[in-house]
């Protein structure tokens, strides 16, 4: 009895399952990535236009799309036109007129200044326009474009928006745009009411 229980005890089963399925599972799987393949040609080929290929927009994207074809009509500067010829931050810094930038209290109404001599009320009207619904009578009246060509004011402009929402987005698209190899500064227009602001900034301190 003694020498046999370690012997028993000592004998342990090492077992190695291998199942004939694992070639088939590879198969199958295989044979899903073909089809998936074929999927992705098919979509593919659904989205090519002029030879390129074109991935499926994502839902963000086609929102971006939409609203980048949104009704601005082609007479106005597209937002790809731009952001190509917009200064990035850092090249701003380069320029004293955007030295203690800052884009003031949101309003409808911005205030662009640095403006080349050749500028026109229609090259303003071909940045500022895309950002007019035209067809909205109540819009159009809004926008306003006035151009200062003489006296001290000169090279600066003010411009009035459908809303707040629409001056936000002309100023954070269109500052630092260069216009005649010169780069606009846009910021909002000031309201009626710096010298009580400015008393209550003295009061806080």
């Amino acid at each position: 009895d003694v020498f046999e229980q370690p012997q028993h005890v000592g004998h342990k089963k090492i077992e190695f399952h291998i199942t004939t399925d694992i070639p088939a599972v590879l198969q199958i799987n295989s044979e899903r990535e073909e089809k998936n393949d074929l999927y992705a040609t098919t979509e593919e080929m659904n989205n090519a236009g002029f030879g390129k290929i074109f991935p499926t927009p994502t839902s963000n994207d086609t929102m971006e799309l939409e609203e980048e074809n949104d009704e601005i009509p082609s007479e106005f500067i597209s937002r790809r036109e731009l952001e190509k010829n917009r200064l990035s931050r850092e090249e701003m810094e380069k320029f004293s007129v955007f030295k203690n930038y800052e884009p003031g209290d949101p309003n409808c109404r911005i205030y662009v200044k640095n403006l080349a001599k050749q500028v026109q009320e229609k090259d303003l009207k071909f940045i500022f326009g895309r950002y007019v619904d035209f067809q909205s009578e109540m819009e159009r009246n809004m926008f306003d474009i006035r151009l200062m060509k003489e006296g001290r004011m000169k090279g600066q402009a003010f411009i009035g928006l459908p809303n707040e929402k629409a001056a936000a987005k002309a100023l954070k698209e269109a500052n630092g745009y260069v216009l005649f190899e010169k780069p606009m500064v846009v910021q909002f227009a000031r309201s009626a009411r710096p010298k009580q602001d400015s008393n209550e900034g003295k009061r806080k301190k």
